[in-house]
């Protein structure tokens, strides 16, 4: 891999580590000792995910704007602003204000970090986003597995340690990402006419594919929300709910090299591996409907990664194959915002159907969203008359 992509991997795990210790523990935090309902934590993390979806959206124009560094250092500064704000005032109301502003922070990073890494190496195709997304992975088994214990002490030494790993991602930011070349060229406004005509079909393909990977959010976002607050409520620990998310990232890192492995010797297709990801995704939800003790919540985790391996990585790569030249960070903010959109509804929707019905309820609604996906996943590439032999393999 090239140097410039280790630098970006290393960033994004430093990224992660620092925001892992804090939003595993948000609704926690909010229902227990703010004394909110899940109702209103719902809602607090929609404010969140909104300002993260509006972000991601800005980061990746300002990529194709001004470029991935100025972008990226854009976002740490305001995220670092916010959350040494958190470190001081984290009572209500001023929880939401900061944490609403580090979603916007954090939402100008991430497209810019992403389009960086399948511009700097082409030739790896879905290898550079296998890579930020094991990056990514890391941070949070190494960032769960510290929170648990930290917020067992003092949960304002939570917010400070996000704060202390931002300084750290600002500083490998400042002096390793201003060298990076993403290969952005000036276009004229003719060209960008018959780009964006030549683009419409990719960009449709992109939105349909999009409103399956929304919907799966949706549901994977339970588990830091009502899932997170029911463990609470049937004696599941701190620890040993934070213990989970540290197996979530393990399992992808060490699980990578065997998933690229089958991946190669299966020959699937983009297509195919989201599926097969999408089908694992509900028998985890299945399984973590019915789980009443931890070992039972530990097996639906465990599945639940291998389905996230399978589909996480292989959106962002679809993206990058359809965006045309000069607009590879909008489609980047388009899937990231996505992902986000998925975190904001999903924690307010589950909270209302749990206040309102029940945990079983919601699993039901929640494994409807999954058959719906499979439909999107299906049909979101029919509409493309023309498209080019690395996008047709792919997909």
């Amino acid at each position: 891999m090239p140097r410039a992509l280790w630098l970006l991997i290393i960033g994004m795990a430093v990224n992660t580590i620092g925001s892992s210790f804090l939003w595993p523990l948000n609704t926690i935090y909010i229902h227990g000792q703010l004394g909110k309902s899940l109702s209103v934590a719902g809602l607090v993390l929609m404010l969140n995910s909104g300002a993260n979806v509006i972000g991601n959206l800005y980061g990746g124009h300002l990529f194709d704007k001004i470029g991935g560094y100025k972008s990226i250092l854009l976002g740490i500064f305001l995220s670092l602003f916010a959350l040494t704000g958190l470190s001081i005032w984290h009572g209500w109301p001023e929880y939401v204000v900061f944490l609403s502003i580090v979603g916007f922070g954090s939402g100008l990073i991430f497209p810019p970090m992403y389009t960086m890494a399948g511009s700097v190496w082409k030739e790896g195709g879905r290898k550079a986003f296998n890579a930020l997304y094991v990056s990514q992975n890391l941070g949070v088994a190494v960032g769960t597995a510290l929170c648990g214990f930290v917020a067992d002490y003092s949960m304002q030494l939570i917010f400070l340690a996000n704060t202390v790993m931002y300084f750290l991602f600002l500083l490998i930011a400042l002096f390793g990402y201003k060298g990076i070349s993403a290969n952005i060229t000036a276009q004229k406004d003719t060209k960008k006419l018959i780009n964006a005509v030549k683009s419409k079909p990719n960009l449709q393909a992109l939105l349909i594919l999009c409103l399956g990977y929304l919907l799966c959010w949706v549901a994977y976002s339970q588990w830091t929300t009502t899932i997170a607050s029911y463990t609470q409520e049937i004696n599941i620990s701190l620890k040993q709910y934070s213990l989970l998310w540290t197996i979530n990232g393990a399992v992808i890192v060490l699980g990578q090299p065997l998933l690229n492995g089958m991946l190669k010797h299966l020959s699937a297709s983009l297509k195919l591996q989201m599926l097969i990801g999408i089908a694992i995704f509900i028998a985890s939800f299945i399984i973590v409907g019915k789980a009443s003790a931890f070992t039972g919540f530990l097996v639906a985790m465990i599945i639940l990664t291998i389905g996230e391996m399978f589909i996480w990585p292989a959106v962002p790569t679809v993206a990058f194959s359809l965006a045309p030249k000069g607009r590879e960070g909008f489609y980047q903010g388009i899937v990231n915002s996505t992902a986000t959109g998925g975190k904001m509804i999903g924690p307010l929707l589950g909270g209302v159907i749990v206040d309102i019905y029940s945990m079983s309820t919601l699993f039901i609604v929640l494994i409807g969203l999954f058959l719906l996906a499979i439909m999107t996943t299906l049909m979101y590439d029919r509409g493309l008359k023309v498209v080019s032999g690395t996008i047709r393999g792919q997909m």
